[in-house]
């Protein structure tokens, strides 16, 4: 009879154990009635209107905050490396109803703008590349490159490789125009090929002043830099050689890194007209000097006419240096 009690106890205190368990799978706050799992909360859904990506792909995540396990859903091809996209407020609501995110625009005006990033390769790069493949070709690297399209710049992806390669390139050596494909990024099937087209010019490498100078100012060499410039920009008068340059005076105000022409230097003057000069005659054990006043311009080397100021008489005398003069014996006038 005891034995009989004992059991019934165990069975009621199993099945009790049994319909506990039964209501706590019922009532689990983290199951639905339909045996699936609720998520939990993630706050509030935000949109995000300037978006920046990297691939090919905009996902959940790029254009909304807020979504959880949905970021990574792929929603939108990206734009081109380098260009943007445009979501409006239409497009962004239903996709937010397609995937069931508590969101709502504040706005008809509100969008997202989402831009690629790209690693550029600039117009000069690409220049760059097209003389080397000139150079092949047997051009001098002495010409430069001017593109059709000088604004040219190539947006590759930013998970790429910044290579590019000129390919099909021809060159007219007659208008010495040329065209090639540029190949980017190389050995990538994203790759693009882009036409390119321009002509070539052969450059020259002039002196030019590196400050500006004042009239009369004598041009040293630290006053010197180089540029180069188009052959056909020199014309006959344009100064080449640094020293055609070094010594001589400004006849007017010269610019800096600006061609300099012939006609505007000249040799410094080193007598000025009415100044006050020293006068000096050389004779065989004998050497004299006196004061003069010069009656007209001179530069090194130039025979002038000089006041002596003591004896109020005119000589003849060469300009040897700033405020110089050596008096020309008459002996040596009278021989001339």
């Amino acid at each position: 009879m005891k034995d009989n009690r004992l059991s019934d106890a165990n069975f009621w205190v199993i099945l009790l154990g049994l319909a506990l368990l039964l209501t706590s799978a019922i009532w689990n706050p983290a199951t639905s009635a339909s045996g699936e799992q609720f998520q939990k909360p993630q706050g509030p859904v935000i949109l995000n209107e300037n978006v920046n990506v990297i691939g090919s792909i905009i996902h959940l995540g790029d254009l909304f905050d807020g979504v959880g396990d949905k970021a990574s859903v792929a929603v939108a091809y990206a734009p081109e490396p380098g260009k943007r996209a445009f979501f409006d407020v239409n497009w962004l609501y239903r996709v937010a109803q397609q995937h069931k995110l508590a969101w709502k625009p504040l706005s008809l005006r509100q969008r997202s703008v989402v831009e690629r990033g790209s690693i550029v390769i600039g117009s000069e790069e690409i220049k760059d590349h097209i003389l080397a493949a000139l150079v092949e070709k047997g051009i001098g690297a002495e010409f430069s490159i001017e593109l059709n399209n000088n604004m040219l710049r190539l947006h590759l992806p930013s998970d790429s490789s910044a290579t590019m390669a000129v390919q099909d390139i021809t060159f007219n050596p007659n208008t010495r125009r040329f065209a090639a494909n540029i190949v980017a990024p190389v050995d990538s099937p994203g790759s693009t090929r882009t036409r390119v087209t321009g002509k070539i010019f052969r450059m020259l490498e002039i002196p030019v002043l590196n400050r500006r100078l004042a009239g009369g100012e004598i041009i040293r060499n630290q006053d010197i830099k180089w540029i180069e410039i188009r052959s056909k920009q020199t014309g006959r008068n344009v100064i080449t050689n640094e020293t055609d340059l070094v010594g001589m005076s400004a006849k007017r105000g010269l610019r800096m890194g600006v061609p300099i022409r012939i006609s505007e230097v000249g040799h410094p003057v080193l007598v000025v007209k009415g100044s006050l000069v020293v006068m000096t005659l050389i004779m065989p054990q004998m050497r004299l000097t006196s004061q003069g006043k010069a009656m007209e311009n001179g530069i090194d080397g130039d025979t002038i006419r000089v006041l002596n100021t003591q004896s109020n008489k005119v000589v003849q005398a060469t300009v040897t240096s700033s405020g110089q003069v050596r008096v020309i014996p008459i002996s040596h006038i009278a021989m001339n």
